[in-house]
């Protein structure tokens, strides 16, 4: 058991998406006796606070990554380059400042690489282990590999069996020696009888700005003409008010449980292909209509993926047709919905308290 231990788990601030899927981490840690302090800025740290409100909490700031207008992003990621790598440098020096003062025994860090100490037990969470990128992609890849290796311990949020949900991004032949799969882990539960029909489409929005509004918008705009009762979540916990707008209910963020409520209630359901928004529909079983955000090489890649597999119906954002895949896809299933329980995890965190007892 972890009974007492003083772990931080912190999540990367872009979007919303790393710290939804820390909330069955955190939940597992409690439950095997964890104290566990919550480490995030901004939207991830409202929404982990909107979850756990007993929790400690710190303030730990990120990059404040913007996307252009366009459909590409190189030159915005290039542009903001360099301030990625000084967040990584300040969050390092920020949590060697951090870690005394909280008294950690321990940390589950999700993409922040800074975020470790090379004498306390550092666990990163990832699902890109071998990134795509627009430019320098084996630079850059041996570059995440050379931070992967400076923790401990690297979970990789996926089945074992290629391609899983993340194909090529932790699928490879030759994983990091500290690696281990631990599962497709959901904050959502496959359990219990499905709730009643009380949404036609459930439309989830995330990301970084300015492409999280246009998505928002051109959603707004077509589910206006789409007879039916509509739901959408805007991605902007502890910022707006909820209300209805020409026949959609927009509410800023829903709790996880409500959140599944509504979308295991739907009939349509319309998201980015977040890598972790694919982890909560392969555990309830449901198909959706996919829009990777325009240029982030990451989601594209998933979109051509999932694309291919036809397990989800993917649109580009400049071709979006939510009519088109009402059509298409309302009322299907996907396949079987996961079994409850987080095998793998529970043997990685069985292999975490051996690491802490050392």
């Amino acid at each position: 058991m972890l009974n007492g231990k003083r772990i931080l788990v912190a999540p990367l601030d872009w979007g919303l998406g790393h710290a939804t899927r820390c909330v069955p981490i955190v939940q597992a840690l409690q439950a095997r006796g964890a104290h566990v302090v919550l480490g995030a800025d901004g939207g991830p740290l409202e929404l982990l606070r909107g979850e756990f409100p007993d929790l400690e909490h710190v303030r730990i700031p990120g990059a404040h990554i913007r996307y252009s207008r366009s459909r590409s992003q190189l030159w915005s990621m290039l542009r903001q380059f360099p301030a990625m790598l000084r967040s990584v440098q300040a969050e390092q020096a920020l949590f060697d400042r951090l870690r005394g003062e909280l008294k950690l025994d321990g940390v589950v860090s999700d993409q922040r690489f800074g975020v470790r100490s090379p004498d306390l037990p550092s666990v990163l969470i990832t699902h890109q282990v071998f990134p795509f990128t627009p430019i320098a992609q084996p630079a850059l890849r041996k570059l995440n590999l050379r931070h992967i290796a400076r923790f401990h311990r690297c979970w990789v949020m996926d089945e074992p069996m290629a391609p899983g949900l993340s194909g090529e991004l932790a699928h490879h032949d030759e994983l990091p020696a500290n690696a281990r799969f631990i599962g497709t882990v959901s904050r959502f539960s496959s359990t219990g009888p499905p709730p009643e029909r009380q949404w036609d489409i459930v439309a989830v929005v995330s990301g970084p700005e300015p492409q999280r509004s246009l998505f928002e918008d051109a959603l707004e705009q077509q589910l206006a003409t789409i007879p039916g009762r509509h739901l959408l979540v805007r991605g902007r916990p502890g910022t707006a008010r909820a209300g209805d707008r020409g026949g959609v209910q927009r509410v800023p963020h829903l709790p996880a449980r409500e959140l599944e409520t509504a979308m295991r209630s739907a009939r349509m359901i319309v998201s980015r292909t977040g890598y972790t928004t694919l982890m909560d529909l392969a555990t309830i079983g449901r198909t959706a209509l996919l829009v990777p955000t325009p240029g982030q090489a990451e989601q594209e890649y998933l979109g051509h993926l999932h694309r291919g597999t036809g397990r989800f119906l993917v649109q580009d954002q400049h071709e979006l047709d939510v009519m088109d895949a009402w059509e298409r896809l309302r009322d299907q299933a996907s396949g079987e919905a996961k079994a409850d329980g987080h095998p793998m995890l529970e043997e990685a965190l069985n292999d975490l308290e051996e690491l802490l007892g050392q």
